[in-house]
């Protein structure tokens, strides 16, 4: 597991992603095979077993080489494949790893959950999840005729067993007293707000360096919060609505960063869902002002936005 304090600052992140993508792009001279060549890298990164993760001293160093290796070995190919340095059982391969990581991280969230339930509550939840119907329905009636990806479908019924939901006004409170501690890095208030069994999901997609694996308990999540958003004049945190109740929002260099949702129950936050996906956080980076565009309080981040 990750422990709390491996959590990378958002300001490091960002910096990180961009020298990375300045360095393809010098290379290659496109922009999305830059993209493409940073997804490689980073899929790359969390290909190594964590124990080799955790030797490496310079990690931003580390991936700036394995991005130019991927860069070289990408201009020495000939023909209009040359931007795939890869088989197609390859990369088959390595779009599951991603995947398979995701869902042993979620599916130790859910044992974690499942062990606070009744037994009845846990057939129930076990029999919804297997076959994909809940108990007393007629077998084949109203089956869904294709399944949702294992870790998108144990998201969604983890969600849906959430403790009973705080009235608005008493979760836009505690959300803004939780951003007032955070910002003011006031550890021991941040780890009162957070139930005792809290729980954190970072989602990175695998394109930033975020903790791969749920952190558990009130001081450890605090701890992480804490360095994923040390504090700088960089950086900002506020409050936005974020799948229709208060969530936040942190910034940095004018670009938003990270979508924080927040399940609270009994005046304590009990699930932390912070978003940090690039890819995820676009829609929140564009024009506020064009019409069409989701607004903050569309389901662009969030419990939907944790799903792989």
């Amino acid at each position: 597991m990750d422990r709390a304090d491996d959590a990378v600052p958002i300001v490091e992140l960002l910096d990180e992603r961009r020298h990375l993508l300045d360095v393809a792009h010098g290379m290659l001279g496109s922009s999305s095979e830059a993209e493409s060549v940073i997804d490689e890298t980073y899929r790359r990164w969390y290909e190594l077993p964590r124990p080799a993760r955790a030797q490496i001293a310079a990690p931003r160093s580390w991936l700036a080489q394995v991005a130019g290796g991927i860069c070289l070995a990408r201009l020495s190919l000939p023909g209009p494949g040359k931007s795939d340095t890869r088989n197609h059982g390859e990369t088959r391969a390595g779009a599951e790893r991603p995947h398979g990581r995701r869902r042993e991280a979620v599916g130790e969230f859910v044992r974690g959950a499942l062990s606070s339930l009744s037994p009845a509550e846990r057939a129930a939840f076990i029999l919804n999840d297997v076959f994909g119907r809940a108990p007393g329905r007629a077998e084949g009636a109203g089956e869904q005729s294709e399944r949702a990806a294992p870790a998108d479908h144990v998201v969604r019924s983890l969600g849906a067993r959430r403790p009973q939901r705080t009235a608005p006004h008493q979760h836009d409170t505690v959300a803004r007293v939780f951003r007032q501690a955070w910002l003011t890095q006031d550890a021991a208030l941040l780890t009162c707000l957070l139930a005792p069994d809290v729980a954190a999901l970072f989602d990175g997609g695998g394109k930033v360096r975020a903790l791969v694996t749920p952190v558990h308990g009130n001081q450890q999540v605090a701890r992480s919060l804490l360095s994923l958003l040390p504090g700088s004049p960089r950086t900002s945190l506020d409050t936005r609505s974020v799948n229709g109740r208060t969530g936040l929002v942190a910034t940095c260099d004018h670009q938003i960063a990270a979508v924080i949702s927040l399940d609270i129950a009994d005046h304590r936050i009990t699930h932390v869902w912070a978003t940090l996906n690039p890819d995820k956080l676009r829609p929140w980076n564009r024009p506020r002002t064009l019409p069409g565009l989701p607004k903050a309080g569309d389901d662009a981040a969030g419990h939907e936005q944790n799903e792989a």
